[in-house]
């Protein structure tokens, strides 16, 4: 995964406050809003508690509750800093509780998960139904978004709607399974579901070109469109569910492949926060434990990272602070502009939840220091 999502928000300065709450607005809930302002006033105190600046409290409560678009059960994610906005993003789960922290270094590995698995795919619902024939007189209808699952739940990707006469189905198809082609190879697509009615979803597909041909999985039914929700999101929950975008799972083959046969990798805190020192991440592996105990000491950038405090002095970096291994790791990656894998571990388990895979191998001799 590619974290240049985040780098707006690491170009400012902390300390930040990281909000995550569910602001839902579905059936379940008979008014939405003031359950979200409960929620935000028990995140408040924490923030409070913790020492956040009027300012920067504030500045979250502008922004809590603001996504009233959105439908359906969801989240959201608020970084602020010094009264300003720092980064605002739309969680397509609601979160698994409420959380607010305040802290030199943004909260952002819980937005990080939400944007995993990033599956490019490309989704297509046609509704048909007459006669089976191109003599018919029906209408065939199609609906197809490109997007990146999850996200598209709550940040619809692009939309594009046809209604063609059943006669002109079979022409109609070849000339609009180019037009899919484009918006697939723009997200660089690696599914293709296609729904709806049978005989006219069999033309479009044998009329796909072929690249696009061979990613293909066919469904049953067409699901109920939700407005501003991502078109088959039930039918994509199924799909999708406990799988990898083929790049982080081509990453991780590597990393185990270079394992297996003592090939540039690293494993463990230790190793992973000597490689982001140098620079040398191609990409870090994560095994993501939300309650993870693990600690790291920070600098005022990005490189500036040790596992003890006298490490990080010994490098003459003055201002140092304790903070989440996660945190310091995520900052690290975003300024070295290193990819991030989350593993679950049913298929790997990494040591102390962390592995690398390197650019090159390491130098034998000394090193420079952190940030440098």
């Amino acid at each position: 995964m590619r974290l240049s999502f985040l780098e707006p928000l690491y170009k400012q300065s902390g300390p930040f406050a990281s909000v995550y709450l569910d602001t839902s607005r579905d059936s379940a809930v008979a008014d939405p809003d003031a359950a979200v302002e409960l929620r935000w006033r028990h995140l408040r105190d924490a923030l409070t508690s913790e020492g956040a600046d009027r300012g920067t409290i504030a500045a979250v409560a502008d922004l809590v509750g603001s996504d009233t678009e959105v439908p359906g059960t969801h989240g959201q994610a608020v970084f602020t800093a010094h009264g300003h906005v720092a980064l605002l993003d739309e969680l397509p789960v609601p979160p698994a509780r409420d959380t607010a922290h305040f802290g030199t270094l943004p909260d952002t590995m819980p937005l990080i998960a939400q944007h995993a698995p990033g599956i490019p795919y490309l989704a297509v619902r046609i509704r048909y139904g007459g006669r089976h024939s191109t003599d018919a007189s029906g209408t065939v209808r199609v609906d197809a978004e490109a997007g990146v699952w999850p996200l598209t739940k709550v940040a619809p990707g692009h939309r594009l709607h046809e209604e063609v006469p059943a006669g002109d189905w079979p022409r109609a198809a070849r000339v609009i399974g180019r037009e899919l082609e484009g918006h697939a190879r723009r997200i660089d697509c690696e599914s293709v579901i296609v729904a709806g009615d049978a005989w006219a979803r069999g033309i479009l597909v044998n009329r796909l070109p072929a690249p696009l041909r061979g990613h293909v999985t066919m469904v049953e039914g067409t699901g109920d469109a939700v407005p501003g929700r991502a078109l088959l999101e039930q039918r994509l929950e199924s799909l999708f569910k406990g799988r990898m975008a083929a790049h982080d799972r081509h990453l991780l083959d590597v990393f185990l492949a270079q394992r297996a046969h003592g090939a540039v990798t690293a494993e463990g805190l230790p190793a992973a926060v000597a490689a982001l020192q140098r620079g040398q991440v191609k990409a870090l592996l994560l095994n993501n434990h939300p309650e993870s105990p693990l600690r790291l000491w920070v600098g005022p950038e990005p490189g500036q990272l040790a596992v003890t405090e006298e490490e990080l002095r010994s490098y003459g970096v003055q201002d140092v602070r304790r903070e989440r291994a996660d945190a310091a790791l995520t900052r690290a990656l975003v300024g070295t502009r290193a990819e991030l894998v989350l593993v679950p571990e049913r298929e790997a388990r990494l040591h102390e939840g962390v592995g690398v895979l390197l650019r090159s191998p390491q130098p034998r001799d000394g090193r420079d220091a952190p940030g440098t």
